[in-house]
């Protein structure tokens, strides 16, 4: 960490080129003895891209940012402000600490938490930042996590760790193939805590993931703005057996559906017998990833418009839906939308037998923020496309 570039003047020069080139400012000459021009676009991106991730550092002066990897690795204020409230207690130990911004939003909810981060330049840098945000609570180890926990007999209230995958070999992977390795120190960690908080990617399959941990109270898919963000795995020491599935939209609402591992398989959804009108509904992504196909139709009073499409139809508006709710204009079939001319709106493709990038091409279709085309399959009538309007974005 470079003290230096904490300086007035070098904060005003970093502040006044936000919008320039950081790759032309990185090959520039540095205007400022002891700081390299490469650090100053370090500084820039960075803050860029705090700008909407993390705007509480962002508009804090003095704020110290990593190699951008960190900062664009780190969760999201958003995602790390729910995450704090999975956990209740005095003591939390961060075994991944990265930039902090974990570590912050649970040291609102905890007494004391400790933040172990392998790489000592980041730890430096999140220790400035948490005591320029006003966290006084936090301690700061520039250690290994895991090892800090074999070598210490402490324990916490809760322990939470972000693993990461040691390899980037294939789609699918594994919770024994990330670093630190959970599967191996399970038993560890739940020496040391009743409760443990594990993030993941989005890309981890629900059912491997379960098959490799054991205790799981809790799984909550945590999206933002129609994208599965996280995955976050609550394991609990006194757990009875039962999988709690949340879905969590974090939107300018955050609306929840929750649901028991093996609700999906007793649900029943009603297909819809006839052309959809009314309102069409699509599932919020992390809905999506949960699987729970069926039980949301039956949740909501839905219609699904095929076995195999995941899109839904009522005559009702229903707001507390996760997901975008469409008004439905009208249902075309691919012979009449190539007598329509002009055509505009949004493609959405679920269930159809082309791509939507060739769609728009075909049909010349132009985009329109409110309007949407979606090309999908129903029981009844086959390949259809549904012109609709917005209704509730997200």
């Amino acid at each position: 960490m470079n003290k230096l570039i904490l300086d007035k003047a070098v904060q005003e020069y970093i502040n006044s080129h936000l919008n320039d080139d950081v790759h032309k400012i990185a090959m520039a000459k540095s205007p400022f003895e002891g700081i390299e021009a490469r650090e100053l676009a370090v500084q820039i991106a960075g803050k860029n891209k705090a700008a909407k991730k993390l705007p509480l550092w962002y508009a804090k002066e003095g704020i110290y940012y990593p190699p951008l990897l960190s900062v664009e690795q780190c969760s999201s204020e958003r995602t790390a402000a729910y995450k704090a409230t999975l956990a209740d207690g005095e003591s939390l130990i961060d075994l991944t600490g990265g930039f902090g911004v974990d570590s912050l939003y649970f040291a609102r909810r905890f007494k004391s938490v400790t933040h172990c981060e392998l790489n000592a330049g980041l730890s430096e840098i999140a220790a400035h930042n948490a005591r320029l945000l006003g966290a006084t609570n936090i301690q700061f180890l520039a250690t290994d996590g895991m090892n800090f926990l074999k070598n210490n007999k402490q324990t916490f209230d809760a322990i939470y760790l972000d693993p990461a995958r040691r390899t980037t070999a294939g789609k699918v992977f594994m919770l024994k193939d990330c670093s630190p390795n959970v599967v191996e120190h399970l038993d560890l960690l739940l020496s040391r805590s009743p409760r443990i908080v594990i993030k993941t990617a989005p890309l981890l399959d629900l059912t491997a993931g379960l098959k490799e941990l054991k205790n799981v109270s809790e799984i909550h898919i945590v999206s933002v703005r129609n994208e599965v963000k996280e995955l976050l795995w609550v394991i609990e020491e006194a757990n009875a057996g039962l999988v709690k599935i949340v879905c969590r939209t974090i939107n300018e609402s955050h609306k929840s559906f929750s649901f028991y591992k093996g609700d999906e398989e007793i649900s029943h959804a009603q297909l819809l017998n006839g052309t959809p009108s009314g309102y069409l509904y699509e599932p919020d992504a992390a809905l999506l990833k949960s699987g729970a196909f069926n039980l949301v139709a039956q949740v909501y009073g839905l219609e699904k418009l095929d076995s195999q499409t995941q899109l839904y139809t009522a005559e009702v508006l229903n707001n507390r839906f996760p997901g975008r709710i469409f008004k439905i204009n009208r249902i075309l079939t691919a012979a009449e939308l190539k007598k329509e001319k002009a055509l505009t709106g949004n493609v959405i493709v679920r269930n159809y037998r082309d791509k939507a990038e060739n769609l728009v091409k075909k049909y010349k279709i132009k985009a329109d923020n409110n309007k949407f085309l979606l090309f999908t399959q129903s029981k009844t009538d086959g390949y259809i496309v549904i012109d609709a309007t917005i209704e509730q974005h997200y």
